[in-house]
């Protein structure tokens, strides 16, 4: 049994499409229920009804694209309404917050994927999160032949999952630098069969809980 701890924590989840996020996202689901622990379960870009209709902006293929400046400030628009109305206040409450997607793709994705510089984003980030960061990030890696792949026999592509391969491999490479800079990341080989990856997600998170030192 997990053991819930009073403050609250911030938990993101971040991979490339296809990575199985959304049915480790379930398994984390039982997993902080079963511990007692309470949580906030939110998405982004999303969340809010603002970051809702952002999103929708932002994933539809209809009409011109945004430009990679239009792009950037929209996602980051929708992440400061998130956090003002869903995050912070459930933070402060003792509640957890299990994201899927935080900032962490915005570099990985407008950062590394448009190429867009870093350095903007860097401010962006200071400007609307202060000294907010994740607890725990667990990324989800995977091949994005093979995330393609699945994203297609998923269902119908939005206008990221759209993109050529040379931009998921960017994408990736973004995540992986990401992760070779903070110690709150865990990688977790999202090609490996399910029971192998949710047997990952529940030592990191059972180790993160307990306060043991992750990775």
């Amino acid at each position: 049994m997990i053991e819930t701890r009073s403050e609250g924590k911030f938990i993101t989840l971040e991979g490339g499409e296809g990575a199985g996020k959304s049915t480790s996202r379930e398994y984390i689901v039982d997993l902080l229920t079963a511990g007692g622990i309470p949580f906030v379960e939110t998405r982004e870009p999303g969340g809010t009804a603002l970051g809702e209709s952002l999103r929708s902006l932002l994933l539809t293929k209809d009409g011109t694209p945004p430009s990679v400046e239009a792009e950037l400030l929209m996602v980051f628009a929708a992440r400061a309404q998130h956090l003002h109305e869903v995050i912070e206040p459930a933070l402060a409450s003792g509640k957890w917050v299990l994201c899927d997607r935080f900032t962490d793709a915005t570099y990985a994705y407008q950062g590394y994927g448009r190429g867009f510089d870093l350095s903007t984003i860097e401010v962006l980030e200071r400007m609307v999160q202060k000294d907010r960061q994740p607890d725990l990030t667990l990324l989800f890696d995977l091949d994005p032949k093979v995330g393609i792949e699945r994203a297609r026999n998923r269902a119908e592509l939005d206008r990221f999952e759209s993109e050529e391969l040379a931009f998921f491999e960017r994408v990736r490479e973004g995540y992986l630098a990401r992760a070779g800079c903070s110690e709150r990341f865990v990688v977790i080989n999202a090609a490996q069969a399910i029971t192998e990856v949710q047997a990952s997600i529940r030592t990191s998170l059972t180790a993160f809980i307990e306060g043991r030192k992750h990775g």
